[in-house]
Formats: structure tokens, sequence, C-alpha cells
């Protein structure tokens, strides 16, 4: 008997929805192990020479002119009909023809884009009846992410539902399921053996992170934090941006026993467990995965649009806080300094909440589907 065939497509602006990907076809995998899945970027795949320029350019313009991106974030039925348009010319006839080849009996979306095209497909070709599950990755839901074709979306609260909702999606078609991490995020192994690995000190622990891009790249927030080095320590994440690496790697300032930098790693959930605090940019994959392991979170810099979204929804919650000032960041070395038991407790207090949510939900729904 031919083992169910699950597709996830994702697109690779920024790190997030890609590992919310990989996150849901482990948890797919974990579940059923009678499910066959596979993980595409849909415009590398389809068009690796062309996909790395797009991507590049995206990048640099997130960088440079965040107010534009901002924008277009607010003017979303104008681009997402543009977005749409440029698609169809560019993708449907080859996507078309991986389905064929494929034959995937669901496919699941991690990215507006890849969704978008899917819908288009199934709009046109009244014969492609494969279900199509769109995750929407953010804590926020707009309008490039709605089509009509969707036959269920997963979200990560019932503020998103309600926001999907105002924009006239039927209730049947939305489920709240938390928001996919990967499954070593809900597990918590001991500290030692993580400690020996990174060759890291028993002691308060910052875990700093840019995202998968690198991002965190603010040479007076960083100085800020490396200033604690002394009672401190203080874990950069750079993810791929090794230019900053380099940089970093050269300046005396971060040249301490108790500052490590770290380039692109996959075990982010084992620095997370050790670290104490995250200050990070608020994507929703890494205040998601920073939600699993209940560490506490300083947001920097949020992007207009997505990350501005999730950075007020982690704020409400008291998950989180924005770095409005370097006194933010005073306050919170001080207290891990000072007040230290209070943090871990408050932590504890966090998972413990957490501990009634159903990891595996976003998978669980996918597989109901199946069925």
């Amino acid at each position: 008997m031919r083992k169910k065939r699950v597709l996830l497509l994702s697109e690779g602006f920024g790190a997030g929805h890609t590992q919310a990907a990989y996150a849901l076809s482990s948890s797919l995998r974990k579940l059923s192990p009678n499910l066959q899945t596979k993980v595409l970027e849909l415009g590398s795949f389809l068009n690796p020479r062309l996909a790395p320029l797009i991507v590049s350019a995206y990048r640099k313009t997130v960088t440079s002119q965040p107010r534009l991106m901002g924008y277009v974030y607010r003017h979303q039925k104008s681009f997402n009909r543009l977005t749409t348009l440029a698609l169809h010319r560019i993708f449907y006839t080859h996507t078309q023809n991986i389905m064929k080849q494929l034959k995937p009996d669901i496919i699941v979306c991690t990215h507006f884009i890849p969704s978008a095209v899917v819908s288009r497909l199934k709009r046109l070709d009244p014969a492609f009846k494969v279900p199509l599950v769109t995750v929407i990755t953010d804590y926020d839901a707009h309008a490039t992410w709605i089509s009509p074709e969707v036959d269920r979306y997963l979200v990560s609260t019932s503020e998103v539902k309600t926001k999907l909702r105002y924009r006239s999606v039927a209730a049947a078609k939305i489920q709240v399921t938390g928001m996919p991490v990967h499954p070593s995020f809900w597990e918590h192994p001991g500290k030692a053996d993580i400690l020996k690995q990174f060759g890291l000190r028993d002691m308060p622990t910052v875990l700093v992170m840019g995202g998968g891009w690198g991002m965190m790249n603010d040479e007076v927030i960083n100085a800020a934090l490396a200033g604690w080095r002394d009672k401190l320590q203080i874990i950069f994440c750079l993810g791929k941006n090794e230019k900053l690496l380099r940089g970093m790697q050269e300046n005396p300032l971060y040249s301490h026993p108790n500052i490590s930098l770290v380039g692109f790693t996959r075990e982010i959930d084992k620095l997370m467990e050790i670290s104490d605090l995250l200050v990070t940019k608020p994507g929703g994959m890494t205040c998601s995965e920073g939600l699993a392991k209940g560490i506490p979170m300083l947001f920097y810099d949020p992007l207009p649009g997505q990350e501005e979204e999730n950075c007020r929804y982690f704020t409400a919650a008291g998950l989180g806080e924005p770095v409005s000032s370097l006194k933010v960041v005073d306050r919170w070395m001080e207290r891990l300094l000072y007040s230290y038991d209070e943090v871990q407790a408050k932590r504890q207090s966090h998972l413990d909440e957490i501990a009634r949510f159903h990891p595996l939900q976003s998978a669980q729904s996918i597989i109901d589907m199946l069925e």
C-alpha cells in the first residue's frame, strides 16, 4: 500500500518559513511513520538561478529600506493582485508539472507565494483536487495569505483567526493549532552536556539572535550587551551573516572568555535551553521557538508589518519586551545578576502554562485531513 504523500512548500525569504515546513515534516513523521514528506522552496526548486537573486534583492530591501516594506505590507490588496499575476507567469506551468510528477495527497504551504501559486492552479484546473493547507507563520494575517481555494488555514492564535474571519474566511476553514516548531524545542535535556558541547560556562546567559540572515547588527546594542561580559555570558548567533561574524571576531570588544560568536547552526534549541534571556528580531518562528522554551525575550528593531505585529502580540502577552532604549537592556542584565531565581521561576511558570498545548497539533490537523 502506497504511503500518503505530504508536499510542504515554502520560500527562502528569511529562514522562518522553511523552518516551519521542516518542523511540520518532522512532526508528521513522528506521528505517522507511514507518511512520506517532501519539503521544497518552490522558487529555488523551479528556478535555481533566478531565485537566489530575488532573495538577495529582497534581503537588501529589507535591511536598507524597511519603510518600503511597511508600505507594501499596508497596501496588501494591490500587492496581492500583482504578485499573483507575476507568479502565474513565472511558476504556473512548472508547478503543474511538479504536481503531476510528485502526486501529493495533500499540499501544505508555509509561505504565501506557493499558496497563491497552488491556489491559482486549483482555480484554473478543476481536475486538480488536492487539498491545500496554508500555515500562517506569523501572529498576523494579511491579505496575501488568503485565497478561496485554500481548504484549511492553520494559525497561531485565536486573534489571527479573528483577523481571517474579518477578511471573510469561513470559520470552518480555520483551526488554531499554535505555531509549528520542531519537536526538539519542546524537549528539555540536561544543561551540562550542552554547556560542554559548546564550551560554555554555567552562569547567567544571554542569547542574541538576528534570524537566519543575522540581522542583529546594531553596533550600539551589541556593544551595550558586550559591556556586561565580565559578569554575564553572551552568545551572539549571527546566522549566515559571515561578514558580521568576521567583523566581530576581529573586534577586541568581543574577544572575551564569556562571549561566544556562533555562525549558522541547526542547534538553536540547545542554545535556547541553556540561555536565560533571548534578544532577537521578532520573527514569527523565532518567537514561537522562544515561547516553546519559555525563555523571556527582548525584541530588537521590528520590521514594519509582520514583525511589528509579532512584537505587539508577545509584549501584550507578557512574554517579551521591546528594546525601546539601552535602559531596557541594562535593567534586564541587572535582573539576571541580582534576581536570577525570580527570572527562573517565571520561566518555569511559562513552561507549566504551555505544557497544556499539544506541540504536534498542526501536524495532527494535517493527518486528520488525510484520513
